[in-house]
């Protein structure tokens, strides 16, 4: 039967062109991941790793209560946590949890800047938003081939990976957050000589923090989940014994893993959204005081004087 369709491929040329790259650029690429490990992984899985499993249950513990406020659930917390040690998973518990952090750090250190970026320039967001839609409809197992190629097994591609992965909600919510602001707040601050960096750190970012907060929370569940699949080129941890158990229709050791993974996501999880949520009301207050008196200094600086509706205008709409 003759097709209509032409014969079209683009496997050739992103085979060559990665070639080209692993052949260019890869002495640079070994070099960075040399650094990555030297310098954050290993210091921190290692610091994990040797310190004692009851101060971490007593850091979780007060960590929870601190977020939630609730002993009771901090408490729970504490002994799923401690379920996993006795499941005999507390080594590679350590191991999965310096790569995920390893992952969310580098992920929140270029997501909130890129999301600032986008809600101060909307060319910039024009041009960032297909290439965020392209991160997150491709399937994360995609994400393994290049930086396997670029840094070969281990955990250093497991860790560029999940940042891929894991980064678009971030910038997604942290973009949101600032353009939702109140704009009648946004007013009440400018028209008294606000600069846009007095702006943006003493009014947008402490009223975007519900939304930037959320994404972070996206992000760590994000990465949580993509470390795990990491595990199939090398990134050892929790999805180790999930591969294997797969590997080996060995049901009982893939669901014990599967569960303290599922503790893992809970516990950072509930903690994240407790950060989140809670004093929602006391940062927009604490934004509201410092727009008026932000307000209050430029209209001193300007010889306007005091004024004295500016912050019973920026209240009433917080």
């Amino acid at each position: 039967m003759t097709s209509i369709f032409p014969h079209l491929s683009l496997a050739d040329p992103i085979n060559e062109k990665v070639a080209l790259l692993v052949q260019n650029y890869g002495d640079a690429f070994h070099s960075f991941s040399l650094v990555v490990l030297k310098y954050l992984l290993v210091p921190l899985e290692s610091g994990l790793r040797i310190m004692p499993p009851w101060l971490l249950l007593i850091f979780a513990g007060l960590l929870a209560w601190h977020a939630t406020r609730k002993l009771s659930l901090a408490a729970l917390f504490v002994l799923l946590l401690y379920a996993i040690g006795a499941f005999g998973l507390w080594d590679k518990l350590m191991q999965t949890l310096a790569l995920m952090l390893v992952a969310t750090v580098l992920s929140i250190v270029l997501g909130i800047p890129l999301g600032i970026l986008c809600s101060q320039n909307r060319w910039v967001r024009r041009g960032l938003l297909p290439v965020l839609d392209v991160m997150q409809t491709l399937p994360s197992f995609v994400y393994l081939i290049p930086v396997l190629m670029l840094f070969g097994l281990g955990k250093v591609p497991a860790i560029f990976a999940t940042v891929i992965y894991s980064l678009p909600p971030l910038i997604r919510l942290t973009d949101l957050g600032i353009r939702q602001v109140d704009g009648d707040v946004v007013e009440a601050a400018r028209s008294f000589g606000t600069s846009r960096w007095q702006m943006l750190i003493g009014v947008q970012l402490p009223l975007a923090r519900p939304s930037i907060m959320a994404g972070i929370n996206q992000t760590t569940m994000m990465s949580l989940s993509m470390v795990v699949i990491a595990s199939m080129i090398g990134s050892r941890g929790l999805g180790e014994d999930v591969l294997a158990g797969i590997q080996t229709l060995d049901v009982g050791k893939g669901m014990q893993a599967g569960i303290a993974i599922v503790i893992l996501a809970i516990v950072i999880d509930r903690i994240s959204q407790g950060y989140g949520q809670e004093r929602r009301a006391r940062m927009a207050i604490s934004a509201n005081r410092r727009a008026r008196v932000q307000a209050r200094q430029s209209a001193r600086s300007a010889g306007l004087g005091e004024p004295e509706t500016a912050g019973d205008t920026a209240s009433r709409h917080v």
